[in-house]
């Protein structure tokens, strides 16, 4: 797929269902029909046949119109899969700070053409997303971009720097849906405490990807056979659950919210399941390449299979795939790290870490339906209405009142992943030339419709 194949509409931000004061009829604020189309929706268990009325910037109808709605706007959608459009939790879009990687209108685009139509970024760019203005510089180029909505993840502490407490109450009331330090280390578990003692005072989202510095100090693989024979550095497992552990006593005590992002071993998945077991207010995610890569992958020196966390072991990958399963694991992210060719180019151990991943977090994730691991709603519900609910959106699902966020489906179209057509300004992904069944035509964002796939009405 390339550019000049897909449609994208620009528009104005519509973050909510009322539409802006002077909105343009058929611009702001579009009423569609979207008829016969298979009507998926985990949150409510819809699976039926029927038709979709959007009005501004929401669903107003499934089944039956509203009285007295008209338009001329209906899009005969029979054979397709109309399902909410896909939240990605954890994706960096380059921008700001690193715009030779990417750029939020770049990312945006590619996301809707993927059928993701909520992207949310990490706190780590340039500047920091550690004040207010911050967020609002994001939020402004992704209206400008006039692609997916884009969600703003606040710093934990200041420049994550580890030091000093971000000021997460204004972060939030700024529009973030959630806090975190990303990869970066925080000074002492003292601080840490004070961090998510704050978060549980304000009802603060809290997001840890759990890797302990010292363990994982200069490691670019999974420590074991496959590393030792390539004479790569390797990352231990105890890395990611000895941080694991040591957040976990603290939200015991403290008892605030908090999400495990980009979990990779076995290990991980037991200490999660643990805890829920025990009653704390803990989930996790895992990438959509974790479920499908291993350490096996490196052994070509393949700088796309360079990750942070690494590709572990095939145990640990069926015991990932398991969690999913099981419900441990509650979302699938796409953990979207483009780069520049240059950035790839260098030996394994030097190249920069992480894959492009907007484009195959829905086609990997139905994968996981081919594959007999989930049934189709609960493989949905893992990219859609779990992460709505974990981050409070008013989204993720097809019900009248939603924002009328939505993504159409040809399940029988049939494609090959090609890395030099990818939309993405980032090419390095691991799955060139993999085959996948199933391709979006359509995305709506907020009842305007902002990606078409040419030669599809």
């Amino acid at each position: 797929m390339s550019m000049n194949n897909a449609y994208f509409a620009q528009g104005q931000d519509m973050d909510h269902l009322r539409p802006p004061e002077g909105c343009r009829p058929g611009i702001d604020c579009e009423r569609w029909i979207i008829r016969g189309a298979r009507v998926i929706d985990p949150a409510s268990g819809l699976d039926t046949v029927t038709d979709v009325f959007i009005d501004k910037a929401g669903i107003v109808g499934v089944g039956q119109a509203p009285m007295g709605f008209t338009t001329d706007k209906i899009l005969d959608a029979s054979g397709r899969w109309l399902i909410p459009g896909v939240i990605d939790t954890w994706a960096r879009l380059r921008e700001p700070g690193q715009e030779h990687k990417a750029t939020v209108a770049s990312e945006t685009r590619a996301a809707t053409a993927s059928g993701i139509t909520t992207v949310c970024v990490p706190p780590d760019t340039d500047p920091v997303i550690d004040t207010p203005a911050v967020v609002r510089l994001i939020k402004r180029r992704a209206q400008l971009a006039g692609g997916a909505r884009v969600m703003s993840i606040g710093a934990l502490t200041q420049g994550l720097q580890g030091k000093r407490l971000a000021e997460m109450v204004d972060l939030k009331e700024a529009g973030c849906v959630a806090v975190t330090n990303a990869l970066k280390p925080i000074e002492s578990l003292a601080i840490l405490r004070r961090a998510l003692e704050y978060a549980a005072t304000f009802n603060i989202l809290v997001i840890i990807q759990p890797q302990d510095p010292s363990l994982a100090h200069k490691g670019c693989a999974h420590e074991g056979a496959v590393a030792s024979r390539l004479g790569l550095p390797g990352i231990p497992v105890a890395a990611e659950t000895a941080a694991m552990a040591q957040v976990l006593a603290l939200v015991e005590e403290t008892g605030a919210r908090v999400h495990f992002v980009n979990l990779s071993s076995a290990s991980a998945v037991r200490l999660l399941e643990r805890a829920i077991d025990d009653g704390l207010p803990v989930s996790g995610g895992v990438s959509a390449h974790q479920l499908f890569l291993s350490e096996m992958d490196t052994d070509a020196f393949d700088a796309n299979t360079h990750l942070i966390p690494p590709l572990r072991t095939l145990r640990d990958r069926d015991a990932l795939r398991e969690g999913v399963t099981r419900g441990v694991i509650s979302v699938i992210h796409s953990d979207h790290q483009p780069h520049e060719g240059d950035a790839k180019a260098a030996p394994f151990p030097e190249a920069e870490p992480g894959i492009s991943s907007l484009e195959t977090l829905l086609p990997l994730t139905l994968r996981l339906v081919e594959d007999g691991v989930l049934s189709l709603h609960d493989a949905l519900q893992r990219i859609t209405s779990g992460p709505a609910q974990l981050l409070g959106l008013a989204a993720g699902g097809i019900t009248p009142g939603l924002r009328a966020d939505l993504c159409l489906f040809d399940p029988e179209a049939a494609w090959t992943l090609d890395a030099d057509t990818m939309l993405s300004r980032g090419r390095n992904t691991p799955f060139h030339g993999w085959d996948f069944n199933g391709q979006v035509t359509h995305t709506w964002v907020a009842g305007r419709m902002v990606f078409q796939r040419f030669g599809l009405s």
